[in-house]
């Protein structure tokens, strides 16, 4: 049987300041990550919205030794 928003705010405010410390940080810690399913979303969108600026000539290939190259000469 599930319960009723009212019971879980109850119980929640029953436990111990540590508790709900801990509660507080997970609950908001699930509004910032996405689901697997949100995720796949998003960079389905982003990887259609690269083709689209590629296919418009906002955006230009880069050979992967060159992106490699680049990455690798911005964390060093």
């Amino acid at each position: 049987m599930s319960q009723s928003f009212e019971e879980l705010e109850s119980q929640a405010m029953n436990l111990n300041l540590e508790a709900r410390a801990r509660l507080a940080k997970k609950l908001l810690l699930s509004l910032d990550a996405p689901s697997e399913d949100e995720n796949l979303a998003l960079w389905v969108a982003e990887a259609e919205r690269r083709l689209q600026e590629l296919r418009e000539g906002r955006a230009k290939e880069i050979p992967a030794e060159e992106a490699f190259r680049r990455a690798r000469s911005a964390i060093s």
